[in-house]
């Protein structure tokens, strides 16, 4: 399992659209995802589970990785997250 702390660069926070394409990157990879945020660890290839996280720019996340490809897994999702546009 790794963890990765992750930093949100997004303006305007993740809204539908960005939340849509992080699940669908999270869905590429055979690893578990999941993303903890005050407490809370919600699937990140659940679209609705990610969908109540209302992350916002600049807050700290963390992201856990479990399994095979963990690793790509893990560096898929911080780069997203790192650099969402």
């Amino acid at each position: 399992m790794i963890e990765t702390p992750v930093i949100v660069k997004h303006e305007k926070g993740l809204d539908a659209r960005p939340i849509a394409l992080l699940v669908q990157e999270a869905s590429q990879y055979a690893s578990k995802i999941f993303i903890l945020v005050d407490n809370k660890k919600i699937n990140a290839k659940s679209i609705m589970g990610m969908m109540s996280l209302n992350l916002s720019d600049g807050e700290e996340v963390t992201v856990l990785t479990d399994g095979e490809d963990e690793v790509k897994a893990a560096e898929g999702i911080k780069t997203f997250l790192a650099e969402v546009k």
